[in-house]
């Protein structure tokens, strides 16, 4: 049996503080808060740097969640207060495990002529939230899975290849490029949600159409996807144009959490008290929870917390959103 696909289109959103850049962002979406434990997929460009800036994200702080940074063309400098400095490139994986807290800004070289990548985060669970935050760079070596498919795993462990970056939960991360017509089975367990994010071309997946830019989604076979799901279902086929997505794949996340900006917690009282951390360095005098991130030059020294809503900041788990209470708010995360 072919399980149903769940296709969700991307909103427009502006990123990164006063030289905001424009992403088109697939998760988190009013049908669904997580694809494993991916929680946010922002999808970027291709830009021409001459006419967009580029990227400059100002130092800003995170927690409860890690961040993957993937490219398809350009470069970004990363900095955090762990002291890294490190630059992804076409092919190679950024994550930075948030954890307790930690901060860091982005910004694109000054050879970058086009940039064009995604911006991905993972939710972590309660029992990994407050975990201390590390830094890892990995470059994976590229596999053939089928003839016309070229693939490189960058989280996880797919056709015999297998990223070394740690995770707090069982995840699967993918760039699958596709020639005109080539097709391959993926070969996820069944007990894993399995979202297809296209970045260019559009594809058959599990015998849906799913275009450029949108995200695909299948759910685990005991998800109440609409029947058993087994590994020859997962099929992605490109058209005549080729293709080139992401696939994130992960067990189901059961956890219910609070995001807000830039961080995950449990509760509203958590997340205000994460934006009550960052704000309390904001003259710079003290590194707190966050630490301070040296050596980055911009515009502004760091981008400052929104102010909360007046209500109640209200959970969210992995299912439909209910009307909200009136006494209940939300906001999505911004960079």
């Amino acid at each position: 049996m072919t399980p149903p696909v769940q296709v969700l289109g991307p909103r427009e959103v502006p990123l990164g503080g006063p030289r905001a850049m424009t992403v088109r962002r697939t998760l988190p979406a009013r049908e669904r808060s997580f694809v494993g434990a991916w929680c946010f997929a922002d999808h970027y460009g291709p830009d021409d740097v001459s006419v967009s800036g580029g990227m400059d994200v100002a130092p800003h702080p995170h927690c409860g969640l890690a961040t993957v940074s993937w490219l398809f063309s350009g470069e970004v400098e990363h900095r955090d207060s762990l002291g890294t400095v490190a630059v992804v490139r076409p092919g190679e994986v950024n994550l930075m495990t948030a954890g307790r807290g930690i901060s860091h800004s982005e910004v694109s070289t000054a050879g970058t002529r086009v940039l064009h990548g995604a911006q991905l985060w993972v939710v972590l669970p309660s029992a990994s939230a407050e975990v201390e935050p590390r830094f890892e760079h990995h470059v994976p070596e590229a596999v053939h899975p089928a003839s016309g498919v070229e693939a490189r795993v960058f989280v996880g462990s797919l056709w015999g290849s297998r990223s070394p970056v740690r995770v707090e939960t069982a995840l699967l991360g993918v760039e699958v490029v596709l020639g005109a017509g080539a097709s391959v089975a993926l070969p996820v367990p069944d007990e894993f949600e399995v979202g297809v994010l296209v970045d260019r071309g559009s594809v058959d997946f599990a015998g849906a159409r799913v275009a450029a830019t949108e995200l695909g989604v299948v759910e685990a076979a005991s998800g109440g996807g609409g029947g058993v799901r087994d590994g020859r279902s997962l099929v992605l086929t490109a058209r005549a144009e080729g293709a080139r997505v992401l696939v994130l794949a992960g067990e189901p996340f059961g956890e219910e959490v609070v995001m807000w900006w830039n961080f995950v917690g449990r509760s509203h009282d958590e997340v205000a008290a994460a934006r009550e951390a960052w704000e309390s360095g904001a003259d710079g005098s003290s590194s707190g929870r966050f630490g301070r991130v040296e050596g980055y030059e911009g515009d502004v020294a760091r981008i400052p917390a929104p102010g909360l809503p007046g209500v109640r900041l209200r959970s969210r788990g992995n299912r439909d959103r209910p009307a909200r209470p009136e006494t209940e708010t939300e906001a999505e995360p911004m960079s």
